[in-house]
């Protein structure tokens, strides 16, 4: 699987195009316990994290987007091992890191860093800038070339950060210069991996382009490994090479940046992208589509049975509430967790019965997006409807005419509702359904007719040739 270049020109670097696996993360779980009365007895769970499979390539950015209380920053936090798991697998460079004591996970700390979302509450008010920033090298008994002091203002130069600021508080520094704090006290050990949190969420948007694009300089320059969590999808795209879209604690598609913004496959995902308005001028006339999903995110304490977001999917079946669907590779570089994909042909909306909470959700969803996930369905159709028929062997009579004649009056009928339901989009999810009983129900009213035509002229023939002999026997002498 080929990683994409990042926009504006920006190349990966060659362990990350070789495909170098870094980090891998298999079946990680976090369940945090919910206890009550006095002797303090576990009487249910958290479920933050419940089962996370990924992989992360050398010199390249993942990230990872989802809505608050989906468990982004429990999964950072557990891939940094600054929380212990309840179950799974960390495995860095070929090594397993899940269940290290603080003494085996103190040489790691120097390849394993993060920068932490809020920036105000990172950074101990009591120590000078310098403090913080070379406290990694006292922990970790390192001496740079020049001491600490010149290696931290030259830390503070890279973040653009003047060295005069060496002796000054937190409190002295806007939120914006905090989090170049913060970045730059990651950065003080020349990690491998960096999970940024949240890295520009408390920040004026100005300052979150200067942030980003630091961060952007600093992997071209130091070849970062970055894991990136956001809820911001512009600032995942700026920054990402592959994405991960998490809900209620699972991963419910993985891929390629563009591919995901182009052809999401997940109705999770297309729901998200059709949240990111889109700054160009050349489609302002253009429909935009936004899909608003009913309901609030169901509680990690006791999540949907099957599917989890079947309680807001508007294409949610049986299946959905029952099995839940495991992440397949669906397409090169796309992997998705879901019975009925868009953008993919597995399924004809006529074959499904929709659930009655996806029946309300398909309320709340634009007619483009239905028109959409219907056409699928109208192309496989069209392609059935292509296959030559065999020609008939004998000379239809009478009867096979007019069932003939009234399948091709139901074939009009059925062509007339398609053209209807292309006018109004919000009908087309129906329109297979309903055009297939109508013809249906047109051939089998002409098969009717005929038979009774047939009942008729039958019973007609029998009543002359009935009376042609009682006239015969009177006739006869006796």
């Amino acid at each position: 699987m080929t990683t994409p270049a990042k926009s504006e020109g920006a190349t990966l670097t060659k362990d990350a195009a070789s495909g170098e696996t870094l980090l891998k993360v298999t079946g990680l779980q976090k369940h945090f316990p919910i206890r009550k009365g006095l002797l303090q007895r576990q009487v249910g769970a958290v479920r933050a994290v419940d089962g996370l499979d990924f992989e992360v390539r050398r010199g390249e950015t993942l990230g990872v987007v989802g809505e608050s209380g989906c468990g982004k920053s429990t999964m950072g936090r557990l891939i940094t091992r600054l929380l212990e798991p309840t179950a799974g697998k960390v495995d860095f460079e070929g090594k397993d890191i899940t269940h290290l004591g603080v003494g085996g996970m103190r040489p790691l700390r120097r390849d394993v860093q993060m920068i932490f979302q809020d920036p105000y509450s990172s950074l101990n008010p009591r120590h000078t800038i310098g403090t913080i920033i070379g406290a990694p090298f006292k922990l970790q008994g390192v001496s740079p070339e020049g001491g600490v002091k010149k290696e931290v203002q030259r830390l503070l130069s890279v973040v653009g950060l003047s060295p005069e600021h060496y002796n000054r508080y937190p409190h002295e520094f806007s939120g914006g210069q905090r989090q170049r704090i913060g970045i730059a006290r990651a950065l003080a050990l020349r990690p491998k991996l960096v999970v940024a949190d949240e890295p520009v969420s408390a920040l004026d948007v100005s300052i979150q382009a200067q942030v980003v694009n630091l961060l952007d300089d600093l992997q071209q320059e130091l070849g970062l490994t970055y894991v990136i969590i956001a809820h911001d999808l512009s600032v995942v795209r700026h920054v990402s090479d592959r994405i991960a879209v998490m809900y209620l604690g699972k991963i419910v598609e993985l891929a390629d940046r563009d591919l995901l913004y182009k052809t999401p496959m997940h109705p999770y995902t297309k729901a998200l992208m059709s949240a990111v308005p889109i700054p160009d001028p050349s489609r302002k006339s253009a429909k935009s589509e936004r899909i608003l999903l009913q309901g609030d995110v169901p509680s990690p304490i006791a999540p949907p049975s099957g599917c989890r977001f079947h309680t807001r999917c508007w294409k949610a079946t049986e299946i959905c509430r029952t099995t839940e669907p495991p992440l397949l590779q669906l397409r090169p570089g796309q992997q998705v967790a879901c019975h009925h994909p868009e953008n993919f042909a597995d399924q004809a909306p006529q074959d499904t019965v929709l659930l009655r909470d996806a029946k309300k959700a398909a309320e709340t969803v634009s007619d483009e997006a239905l028109a959409e996930s219907a056409a699928t369905s109208a192309a496989v159709a069209a392609e059935v409807a292509e296959e030559p028929a065999p020609a008939p062997e004998e000379t239809p009579v009478a009867k096979d005419a007019d069932v003939s004649k009234g399948a091709s009056a139901a074939a009009e009928d059925a062509s007339g509702a398609a053209k209807g339901a292309a006018e109004k989009p919000g009908l087309a999810k129906d329109v297979t359904k309903v055009t297939g009983e109508a013809a249906a129900s047109k051939a089998a009213d002409a098969a009717d007719t005929s038979d009774a035509s047939d009942t008729d002229t039958d019973t007609d023939t029998d009543a002359a040739d009935g009376e042609a002999g009682a006239e015969g026997q009177e006739s006869t002498p006796k």
